[in-house]
């Protein structure tokens, strides 16, 4: 979610049907909050988005074919992404229990009516208010045990030595870590990124998105890219582009001034 005074909560909507999608879009332009940074016809590129994008909130419609709505919650917990707050849509009210025992926000009947769905954007608003309170209260962890200044990447049939401030960045893809440095770039011998990023230094490593762990120092230029979001190009051989989520995109504007 972008900061400041306008603040407005991303949302995707996946719904089988045109038609419906673009009622809801239709119906969502009458709150200047609510901004539209995807839509879907199915259940896996619901996935796709969220996975993605990590919008703030994500109206699915409940029967969709190969995955429906409920089964998208389902596979994003499994996945561990980030997740938004689930608004389901549907003709039908027999899935309601099960919406709410997968704590899905809120359950709306289509036709959906325009201020049963502001009650919903209501209760999305408080939600997110009160996690930010939540975090905001929270006491900061305490700094992890001493960081490793050396690290190994094994490139082809060799294993190098690096120094930490020479790693640009690492990325995940299909459970096997990248590790580009100034010199090398090949694979890392931890097994997630959050392993990698808790054995290095908080203040100069950050997770700008659930596939990548970048360098601050190793940043190059800020790239303004769709929907009020950026990418960051670093300072590698491949002047590598990495998109930065939604939900770190305060931290950045925070961190660089912007």
């Amino acid at each position: 979610m972008t900061d400041g005074a306008t603040a407005s909560l991303g949302a995707i909507i996946v719904d089988d049907e045109q038609l419906a999608r673009d009622e809801l879009s239709f119906l969502l332009k009458e709150f200047p909050d609510i901004e539209i940074i995807g839509t879907g016809a199915n259940g896996l590129e619901a996935l796709r988005l969220i996975e993605k994008l990590e919008p703030d909130v994500a109206f699915l419609d409940v029967q969709m074919p190969g995955l429906d709505g409920l089964g998208v919650i389902r596979k994003a917990r499994e996945k561990g992404f980030a997740l938004p707050h689930f608004i389901l849509a549907t003709a039908y009210d027999q899935y309601a229990i099960q919406a709410f025992r997968l704590e899905a926000l809120d359950y709306l009947l289509k036709p959906v009516e325009r201020e049963r769905l502001a009650e919903t954007i209501e209760r999305v608003r408080r939600q997110l208010q009160e996690k930010q309170k939540a975090g905001a209260a929270e006491p900061a962890p305490g700094r992890p045990g001493p960081q490793r200044t050396k690290l190994l990447v094994r490139s082809g049939n060799r294993s190098f030595i690096v120094d930490a401030r020479d790693v640009v960045y690492a990325s995940i893809d299909d459970g096997l870590i990248t590790m580009v440095a100034t010199s090398v770039e090949g694979q890392s011998n931890y097994r997630t990124l959050e392993e990698l990023q808790s054995n290095l230094d908080p203040d100069v490593f950050w997770r700008v998105h659930r596939s990548y762990l970048v360098n601050i120092n190793r940043i190059k230029e800020v790239i303004p890219w769709f929907k009020s979001s950026y990418q960051i190009r670093m300072d590698d051989k491949k002047q590598t582009e990495i998109p930065v989520s939604r939900v770190q995109t305060k931290r950045l504007r925070s961190l660089l001034k912007l």
